[in-house]
């Protein structure tokens, strides 16, 4: 089990974003959630298996076709499976 921290920044608040990333991480069965920051980014926290996070955080470098990502940070954190389901903050 692999838990992260994606930080997304460029156009991507006001473009379904998090609606997007929700949708996807259902679709990938990843648990966590996705909020925007003050800052203009979008944080999204994810847990599965690691196979899974990779190819999430390869979509988080694209995201939907209305955003526009310029960067995407990820921070390891530690994995704890109390995660429920995947909300929109």
């Amino acid at each position: 089990m692999r838990k992260v921290k994606i930080l997304v920044s460029g156009r991507v608040q006001g473009v379904y974003f998090r609606l997007f990333t929700q949708n996807k991480a259902k679709h990938f069965a990843i648990k966590g959630s996705a909020k925007n920051l003050p800052d203009g980014r979008v944080e999204i926290i994810a847990e599965a298996e690691n196979m899974t996070i990779e190819k999430f955080i390869r979509w988080c470098h694209k995201g939907p076709i209305t955003a526009r990502v310029d960067h995407v940070e990820v921070t390891e954190l530690q994995p704890d499976e109390l995660l429920t389901s995947f909300e929109i903050k």
